[in-house]
């Protein structure tokens, strides 16, 4: 008699004992678990012994199970190896997988909000505990993911596996590097800082360019949500990384490895007759069952993979964050993400219109059609050279625009601004203006000059008087005292240069590199001399003003313009006088800073 009202555990153990009912019952959870295999079927498999059950329980799971429906049952001995397809699709699943989990954890401590987005991002990196290692992670493996989804359509296109039947599934693919590149994209915004912003706003701005005019205003101000980007432009580009294209993402994902699946992993070019597909048809001694060879595999992948982007992201990876975004500075050299350097180098070619549009559009829309143009039966590589050759052209074009998106290349920005962004641009990437680490005890009140490095050993002292003499006599003077007051500085009323004090070395060393860097572009800064004059602002706030005065040289494309004695020409007034430049800067450094501490 059953000691309940239905059958249960208890008459089994009062029927076999204990522990056979309970191993039968793991037995029995085991098998509905894994759709199919007990725990003896597992045994058999780890330790690599031929099933014992007929049929092959090993089987099962990809018939009737979830996790491993889309998975085949077997593979082809030739797709096991490191080649054909160096894992470059698993890697870009994993990524995928990958992505996904990190940025779930991190959105727990993230608002899209520009008045707490930064703080989040600092919260994160200093009191959420491995908060660093976890944006490290997500950053990485976000850059990770742009990279190995480009070499597997590489990879693709060199082994001809996009040819019949597997067209769309190369389409497919096209799209999944497109939602890669755009989620990368997107998530650039997100810790609102001047690298994010200003690199979005490059990018952003592009759309502005799509004809006609009308399209492209009313696009760029839909995705900006504004003039300029703001709150609706955050919040936007946070809802496209973490619902739309993430949703787009797995869609196209499934469909891809769905058709996978359906016509079967290509084999490398040489294993086939010219002409035929035999991935589905796979000879019993070329099977490798996907439990346990594969499995184990890819589970060896998965903890190799993990472990060298942990390792990376402790020893050797920093994600970038800078200072909090401010749309009134621009900083010096900005760029679009590496990804699309191709893009910002391409708009340096001419007109935005086309190469910020129609180009992509071209090069991407030929990419998806490709299969349905190269219909040539034979994958062998010696049968493929104009295929090869366009693509091996391609990429060395993508490779010069990339260049060609630097910052350094096709820009030449003004000296004086070069310079005083070398001493004052706040910290970035791990280095800072040269004026911000000096120590603030070492900022001693004051009006510095570079003049007093130009001088011989000794003559310090003397130079610095002789100048003071020299910039009161010629005007310079009153110039400089104009320009600050139209920067509300109005401590001073006249200018008096001393020397270092010796007790600053640091700030001693930071006004020789000024006078070094005035002398590399003496032809643009012609009889120039910079200052740098502290103030006591506030208790425990100094105000720094970084200045540079010079004789106005005639510019010709970024270049100075050169008589036929190889000097510069100078600009001059009605009077024939030559005009005189300034540029003049200031920074706030505060006691806690905490620049000097770095």
């Amino acid at each position: 008699m059953s000691v309940l009202p239905f059958p249960s555990f208890l008459d089994d153990v009062k029927e076999k004992g204990l522990k056979r009912a309970v191993f039968e019952l793991v037995d029995e959870s085991v098998e509905r678990l894994t759709a199919g295999m007990n725990i003896g079927d597992i045994r058999e498999a780890l330790r690599g012994e031929a099933p014992s059950r007929k049929p092959n329980p090993r089987l099962q799971p990809h018939a009737d199970g979830f996790w491993l429906h889309m998975r085949p049952s077997y593979f082809h001995a030739d797709m096991t190896g490191l080649y054909p397809t160096f894992r470059l699709g698993w890697l870009s699943t994993y990524f995928v997988f990958f992505e996904t989990i990190t940025g779930i954890l991190l959105m727990i401590w993230y608002t899209p909000s520009p008045e707490v987005a930064y703080a989040n991002m600092i919260n994160i990196l200093s009191n959420v505990p491995m908060g660093q290692l976890l944006r490290d992670l997500h950053r990485l493996g976000a850059e990770a993911m742009v990279l190995i989804v480009a070499l597997h359509m590489t990879r693709t296109w060199f082994t001809g596996s996009y040819k019949k039947p597997r067209q769309f599934t190369w389409f497919t693919g096209v799209l999944l590097l497109v939602f890669t590149g755009f989620l990368s994209f997107t998530g650039y915004l997100l810790p609102w800082d001047q690298l994010a912003l200003w690199a979005v706003t490059i990018g952003a701005s592009m759309i502005e360019a799509t004809p006609p005019p009308i399209v492209g205003e009313n696009l760029n101000l839909l995705i900006r949500g504004g003039p300029e980007i703001g709150a609706n432009g955050l919040l936007r580009f946070y809802l496209a990384h973490v619902l739309l294209l993430p949703a787009l993402l797995f869609v196209f994902t499934g469909v891809h490895y769905y058709k996978v699946i359906v016509h079967g992993h290509s084999l490398p070019p040489k294993s086939e007759n010219i002409g035929e597909d035999t991935a589905k048809r796979v000879p019993l001694d070329k099977r490798v069952y996907f439990i346990p060879d594969v499995l184990t595999s890819e589970l060896m992948w998965i903890a190799v993979t993990t472990l060298i982007l942990v390792v990376l992201c402790i020893w050797f990876y920093d994600a970038p964050l800078e200072h909090h975004a401010d749309p009134q500075v621009t900083p010096l050299g900005t760029t679009a993400p590496w990804y699309f350097l191709w893009l910002q180098g391409a708009l340096k070619l001419g007109d935005k219109v086309f190469w910020g549009i129609i180009f992509p559009g071209i090069l991407l829309g030929f990419l998806a059609v490709w299969p349905y143009i190269d219909i040539t039966p034979s994958r062998r590589y010696a049968h493929r050279r104009v295929a090869l050759t366009i693509f091996l052209l391609l990429i060395s074009f993508i490779t010069v625009l990339s260049y060609m998106g630097l910052a350094k290349f096709g820009v030449v920005t003004a000296a004086d601004i070069t310079i005083i962004h070398e001493l004052t641009y706040p910290p970035a990437h791990d280095k800072m203006g040269e004026l911000l680490p000096v120590p603030y005890d070492q900022l001693v009140p004051g009006m510095y000059t570079t003049r007093e490095f130009a001088a011989e050993a000794g003559q310090e002292a003397a130079a610095v008087s002789a100048f003071n003499s020299e910039i009161e006599s010629n005007n310079q003077e009153q110039q400089v005292l104009n320009e600050l007051q139209n920067q509300d500085f109005l401590p001073i009323s006249s200018l008096n240069f001393s020397t270092v004090p010796a007790d600053a070395p640091e700030l001693r060393r930071v006004l020789k590199d000024f006078e070094a860097m005035i002398e590399k572009h003496k032809n643009e800064l012609v009889n120039a001399w910079g200052g740098v004059i502290i103030t006591q602002n506030q208790k425990d706030l100094r105000r720094v003003d970084v200045i540079i005065s010079w004789d106005t040289v005639q510019i010709e494309n970024g270049r100075p313009v050169l008589d036929e004695n190889g000097n510069p020409v100078l600009v001059r007034d009605e009077n024939g006088n030559v005009v005189r430049s300034q540029n003049i800067q200031h920074v706030f450094i505060h006691r806690d800073g905490g620049y000097f501490a770095h």
